[in-house]
């Protein structure tokens, strides 16, 4: 693989990309191909596993034909400790450190051991994070409150008063009236990387974390009893979700589809999941046709068939804030709830960095192509057109970006330093997260005081390689 890069122009720099994102970097790339240097995007696997392992083989493999590649936000101390990844230049560093949001840096940092401290490694070019999404008109009707709930004790409190309430009307009514019964909590329950996403934003938000961030060595989940003690209620919120009543019988195979769509079915009163879920239900409450995709709960939304057709003109701002006005009143968003009174809660990142391979040998244009790939112009158009939300704070501001992300100000707020929850930093990160997936599944079939010690145990392993897939 030394000799891929043999048949690449001098002036053409390589970007290598998701395949399944690859077209919101396309579609900047020409913008960015300026000074005599072409852009050329090479789609790499829809999937993170076939991603990481075909950009693993490549830059072992020294292929000089890779010059730029993005790193999911978990590979960054892999390929920093493997030497694939360049640092940043100090230059570029001290502008992302005034103009980029604190979780987002976060995610590109690491110290190896030629660092005397954390270093950037990858350029932050979108983020993304879980909200908690909520049918505000279930709780004015059941609760008598419109306002969501703050926390899992709440949210599990005010799902059991919506189900009973729901059950008992429907007693009064014939059958051919009845609504469904929306008892589900809408979670990522499936034995894979969203499990551990779910249970790192609870830790994090209970005060605890699975690896000491000051030092990526020590396994933080039972060491302390104040520690133990944090690990054991993020436990209990997990096996709450999954015992309550009417609990959804799915949720260990549940990925974000699968909750996406209960919601959309009205299974449900609350779902914690990632932005996207937004544009879905509202396409999906507007024009979807196919009974799997219908909204039946929001027949409003007709109203903006022509809007969201397939083949209808991109919406303008004002159409957005028309059907955003109506979609708020039975889909709403809020921050991701807390565990305890006090602490903030806490919700873990995902999105995409961008990286400059160590095997380039035009790293001085590949570092201008991610400059221009991660400006606030591409950004924005990442956000627009793709809806990846930006890692820039100045972006947040704009009207156009307000008016195609209702959402901001709490992604805001949850991508800052006091709301960001970063998985752990580790270069054994993919084992790590394939063991405690394994260990957490299915949920709630567990004690939480005995999983404890076995999850800190699996991470021991994952950190001294010595973990074995499940």
């Amino acid at each position: 693989m030394a000799a891929c890069g043999g048949g690449v122009a001098a002036d053409t720099i390589t970007a290598y990309v998701p395949g399944n994102d690859a077209s919101a970097i396309e579609a900047v790339a020409p913008g960015c191909s300026t000074g005599g240097d072409k852009i050329s995007v090479v789609r790499l696997p829809k999937d993170a596993d076939g991603q990481r392992l075909q950009l693993a083989r490549r830059l072992a493999g020294n292929d000089s034909s890779v010059d730029i590649f993005t790193m999911d936000v978990t590979w960054t101390a892999e390929f920093a400790d493997a030497g694939w990844a360049a640092r940043v230049p100090d230059d570029l560093a001290a502008t992302l450190q005034r103009t980029t949001l604190g979780g987002p840096l976060r995610t590109a940092q690491w110290q190896t051991g030629d660092d005397a401290a954390k270093r950037l490694y990858g350029v932050p070019t979108w983020t993304n994070t879980q909200l908690l999404w909520y049918r505000p008109d279930l709780l004015r009707q059941f609760v008598k409150r419109g306002t969501p709930p703050s926390t899992w004790e709440q949210l599990l409190a005010d799902n059991e008063e919506v189900r009973t309430g729901v059950i008992a009307e429907n007693a009064t009514l014939p059958s051919h009236l009845r609504k469904p019964i929306p008892s589900y909590i809408m979670v990522q329950g499936a034995q894979y990387e969203g499990l551990v996403v779910w249970f790192n934003s609870v830790l994090a938000s209970a005060g605890g974390s699975v690896l000491d961030p000051a030092d990526p060595t020590r396994v933080t989940l039972n060491d302390t009893p104040e520690h133990r003690a944090a690990t054991v209620r993020a436990l209990q919120v997990l096996k709450s979700v999954a015992t309550a009543p009417g609990a959804d019988p799915s949720l260990s195979n549940n990925t974000e589809d699968p909750a996406r769509l209960g919601m959309e079915r009205g299974q449900a009163t609350f779902e914690l999941n990632w932005p996207y879920v937004y544009s879905s239900m509202r396409s999906n409450a507007a024009t979807a046709t196919d009974a799997n995709q219908q909204v039946p709960f929001f027949p409003e939304m007709a109203e903006f068939a022509d809007v969201f057709a397939a083949d209808a003109a991109e919406p303008t701002a004002d159409d957005l804030a028309r059907a955003n006005r109506a979609l708020a009143q039975r889909f709403a968003f809020a921050p991701y709830p807390g565990v305890t009174a006090g602490l903030p809660a806490r919700s873990t990142l995902g999105g995409m960095n961008l990286a400059v391979s160590t095997r380039s040998t035009k790293a001085e244009r590949a570092w201008r192509a991610v400059r221009c790939l991660t400006s606030v112009d591409a950004q924005r158009k990442y956000a627009l057109h793709s809806s990846h939300a930006p890692t820039i704070a100045s972006i947040y501001d704009e009207p156009a970006f307000r008016a195609a992300f209702p959402m901001g100000d709490v992604l805001r707020e949850q991508f800052g330093d006091g709301r960001a929850a970063v998985r752990p930093a580790t270069p054994a990160y993919s084992t790590l997260s394939t063991m405690l997936a394994a260990k957490l599944h299915p949920v709630g079939a567990w004690d939480p005081e005995r999983l404890v010690d076995q999850l800190a145990d699996a991470v021991h392993k994952a950190l001294a390689g010595e973990g074995l897939v499940p």
